[in-house]
């Protein structure tokens, strides 16, 4: 199989990284988050509680594209953590090429709630809500799959699994 980039997809506690990073360790590909090639305003933004604006995204998903860009081209597959809301946003992702695909990982809001509570991250709760706001779920005509990510990192994982292999994609 050649060379493919999975972009690990959801609001902020859908469990991105974390099913991302056992993703591409089950897999044997790369792994980055995306969070590690947001520029420090945008850190800044967010830790401070103020939603970032499209204008702030732009710069950063052009990063994570470039990243997925070179690994591909050196024939190295990759998965990326990434909340990628809008359609506009793996769009742009997908400027890269045919090779990406997305696992949106679906959580409810009240599960969503509770995780965020329970971690460290420069992401406060109070911005669930504009996350979910700004969440243009996958179409059916988007190359994505749909998890539930409802249950423990073990299920998530094994659902992902299952639905990259049905689709000959693991």
């Amino acid at each position: 199989m050649s060379a493919g980039a999975l972009v690990v997809m959801g609001v902020s506690g859908s469990g991105k990284t974390t099913i991302a990073r056992q993703l591409a360790d089950a897999l044997g590909y790369v792994f980055v988050d995306g969070d590690d090639l947001h520029p420090p305003a945008n850190i800044a933004r967010m830790s401070a509680g103020i939603p970032l604006e499209d204008a702030d995204r732009w710069p950063w998903l052009d990063a994570i594209a470039a990243r997925m860009h070179r690994e591909l081209a050196a024939g190295r597959s990759i998965v990326v953590a990434c909340s990628a809301l809008k359609r506009a946003y793996r769009e742009r992702l997908q400027r890269v090429g045919p090779a990406v695909r997305f696992v949106y990982l679906e959580v409810g809001h009240q599960e969503l709630a509770r995780r965020m509570r329970g971690r460290e991250h420069f992401m406060p709760p109070e911005l669930l809500g504009s996350q979910l706001a700004t969440l243009e779920a996958p179409a059916g005509d988007e190359p994505a799959l749909r998890v539930d990510a409802n249950g423990t990192v073990t299920r998530t994982l094994a659902l992902v699994l299952q639905g990259l292999q049905k689709q000959g994609l693991a």
